[in-house]
């Protein structure tokens, strides 16, 4: 049985404040079925300041989520780690630990966008620090154990669920990522197929006599969406793809790996590429890969044709896998 995942970035551009509501509670009644039929895990993420409405507060979804569920994982994939104060996030992340009971998986990433940091008047140039003294405050604040933090002594409460410490990966696709996983004996998630990337990691372990594993996608992670007929999908939705592609395209540069990267400029370009498809239950199950990323609601995709997708999903294709 695959992993399978289902992803929620809740953009909608030109979105009202009454329309994105109604997207938002969309997407927690997808989560609650994405429980009840088994589904691994909700997959969301962070960005601040985007014009099509992104995600902005993955933290405060993923909660709202563990409230409509009871089994499923949510992945925040990625927190950029620089933009939260660490003891802030220390405590925010423990308390979704004992509200889940263990359901929370944080990816930590110093994200790629200077304008991001301009907006929370963060140091661009200081992210490597930043990102450092974060998840080393994370991981002696779960102790609940008394700590110097900033030249005071501190002590958080309340401890997490998990033991020793909520699930916690360092995000990336640079040697630095690596080193800093390896140093803290944490997981590496680089974020695309970097196999050369996964060695120099655990040559790092073995340097700094630390435990770690990686979490790495496939060589190919397209990003799903079912309907019984492609052809007309991509005819009458392909343009929510292509807003979210080109929206991912002007935000990184040439030194920029992710495992959804596009150089697409239009439908047609876009569906040849690969990184999104549109397929048919049968062919979905036909892929036989390791993981399935379903995202129902990309680039503003009308809800109901989100709906649409996750149930031929849920109906024709889990069913087939085993699930």
């Amino acid at each position: 049985m695959p992993v399978t995942v289902v992803r929620f970035n809740l953009v909608e551009p030109g979105a009202t404040p009454a329309s994105l509501a109604a997207r938002y509670r969309g997407a927690l009644e997808m989560a609650a079925y994405a429980d009840e039929c088994g589904i691994t895990a909700v997959q969301t993420e962070e960005h601040h300041g985007a014009d099509n409405n992104w995600l902005p507060s993955p933290l405060a979804f993923a909660g709202a989520v563990f409230g409509a569920t009871r089994t499923i994982a949510v992945t925040v994939s990625a927190a950029i780690g620089p933009l939260h104060d660490p003891l802030r996030l220390a405590e925010e992340i423990a308390v979704l630990d004992l509200l889940s009971g263990g359901r929370l998986v944080t990816v930590a990433g110093i994200g790629y966008r200077p304008e991001e940091y301009a907006l929370f008047d963060v140091d661009w140039k200081r992210r490597g620090r930043l990102q450092d003294e974060l998840l080393e405050t994370l991981l002696k604040a779960w102790t609940g154990e008394e700590f110097e933090y900033r030249g005071r002594r501190v002590r958080l409460t309340p401890r997490p669920y998990t033991d020793p410490h909520p699930l916690l990966l360092v995000g990336g696709s640079s040697k630095a990522a690596a080193r800093r996983a390896a140093r803290l004996g944490l997981p590496f998630f680089p974020s695309a197929h970097l196999p050369e990337l996964e060695a120099y990691y655990k040559e790092r372990l073995t340097e700094y006599g630390t435990e770690g594993w990686t979490m790495m996608p496939a060589a190919e992670t397209p990003l799903l969406h079912l309907a019984e007929d492609p052809d007309r999908a991509w005819s009458q939705y392909g343009e929510h793809f292509l807003h979210e592609a080109r929206t991912y395209a002007s935000w990184q540069s040439g030194q920029i790996r992710s495992a959804v990267k596009s150089a697409a400029t239009t439908v047609a370009e876009l569906r040849a590429e690969g990184v999104y498809r549109i397929l048919t239950p049968e062919q979905c199950v036909a892929l036989g890969a390791d993981s399935l990323v379903l995202h129902p609601l990309a680039g503003g995709m009308p809800v109901a044709e989100g709906w649409r997708s996750l149930r031929l999903f849920a109906e024709r294709v889990l069913p087939a896998l085993g699930g």
